[in-house]
């Protein structure tokens, strides 16, 4: 098999709530589709996830406050977990707590040479930002 790219597919309670939130991050609705609409995408560049109304996977969010920690942060979420990798990740922390976006693991170096922080869509879904230590 030779794949040529991959587009996850999320799914989501409100697609519009979720495109809103997307925006936030600076993504841009790619399409909308339906009547009323029940499916759609977001893109960053060449990066784009599509969204479901409802259907097509799972989601939930989990009561842990944290992704990683001692209480079960990393399986808390019934939503996808998804790396995004980017070039500077403290413009992406600032424009988070600036828009409110839920950070559920603060910005921090990992000893896997990232410095990474997680953000948490409101159905559950972790975005695991990250971007690599030059060493």
């Amino acid at each position: 098999m030779f794949v040529k790219a991959l587009t996850p597919i999320l799914n989501v309670s409100d697609i519009q709530a979720s495109f809103t939130w997307f925006k936030k991050l600076g993504w841009e609705k790619s399409f909308e589709w339906g009547d009323p609409v029940g499916f759609g995408g977001v893109c960053s560049g060449e990066v784009e996830i599509f969204l479901c109304e409802g259907a097509q996977g799972g989601r939930g969010k989990g009561p842990n406050t944290q992704t990683f920690n001692a209480e079960g942060g990393e399986t808390g979420d019934k939503g996808v977990w998804m790396s995004l990798w980017v070039d500077d990740i403290d413009v992406v922390n600032d424009s988070c707590a600036k828009h409110g976006i839920e950070i559920v693991f603060p910005l921090t170096p990992m000893p896997w040479n990232v410095t990474e922080m997680h953000i948490r869509h409101p159905d559950g879904h972790v975005f695991r930002v990250s971007k690599a230590i030059n060493t």
